[in-house]
């Protein structure tokens, strides 16, 4: 893949193949399942007679809205999503779906991430998004460099270890 293929312009969502495929499975499960259930719950509420006093019509009615404005927001971002497959990065530098091995100067405490999509980033299992202070330090790095971070703690500084796409 060329190099231009992993830069990530601001008007698009950079995820990888699996957090694309998360995305799907979200939205369909939303509309096949979560959307038909509330409609079904509003309709009984409804039968329940006054609506300004009931709580299982204005509760399904919150839920209807939740789960519209989450279709609407997954839609969106399908629409300018950014798909990276990490396996077919050749680079030594590191971009977006590296996964890195990195080293704490201070402690020797080894730590692996993956730079992933925002809507991807799950600090336990060591996936971190593009936009966090530690991935934005790493991005353009390679292994054997030094990374600062400024933490809220202050600067910490790594040692990347390994670069590696998979």
């Amino acid at each position: 893949m060329s190099q231009e293929t992993t830069t990530v312009t601001s008007d698009k969502v950079p995820m990888t193949v699996n957090g694309k495929k998360r995305l799907d499975e979200e939205l369909k499960h939303l509309m096949t399942v979560e959307r038909p259930a509330v409609i079904k719950a509003i309709e009984v509420a409804r039968g329940h007679g006054d609506l300004s006093e009931n709580a299982d019509y204005s509760a399904a009615k919150e839920r209807q809205s939740f789960i519209e404005g989450r279709i609407q927001e997954i839609n969106a971002k399908m629409a300018r999503c950014q798909v990276i497959d990490p396996t077919t990065i050749k680079t030594e530098k590191i971009v977006f779906g590296a996964t890195v091995v990195i080293e704490e100067q201070e402690t020797g405490k080894s730590i692996t991430y993956q730079i992933v999509g925002v809507d991807e980033a799950d600090i336990k299992n060591s996936k971190i998004g593009i936009t966090s202070p530690i991935a934005r330090a790493l991005i353009g790095k390679s292994a054997g460099d030094e990374v600062v971070v400024n933490a809220p703690k202050g600067s910490i500084k790594y040692d990347v270890i390994e670069v590696r796409y998979e």
